[in-house]
């Protein structure tokens, strides 16, 4: 995986409310994947950030990505928990 060459991927994301407040997102397949946001949905997008930042530094330390994130098959489904504001 990396931004030239994109492949999907399935990632647990875990967000945690915090006694203070707001939201804690760890992943993990991807522990270096860490971030947080006030409410639910901005730490759901820092997510995202955090994402690019893990795939930018596995790629700078040559690591490998876990097999078991990657989508077998671009025909294979992916099912995705959907969040939404209601």
């Amino acid at each position: 995986m990396s931004a030239a060459d994109p492949r999907p991927v399935r990632l647990k994301l875990e967000l945690a409310p915090q006694s203070e407040g707001g939201y804690t997102v760890t992943c993990p397949a991807l522990p270096e994947l860490i971030t947080e946001g006030d409410t639910f949905f901005e730490a759901l997008a820092n997510a995202e950030d955090a994402l690019a930042a893990t795939v930018e530094l596995y790629e700078a330390m040559g690591r490998e990505f876990p097999p078991e994130i990657f989508v077998n098959s671009p025909l294979e489904p992916v099912v995705l928990d959907a969040v939404a504001a209601l």
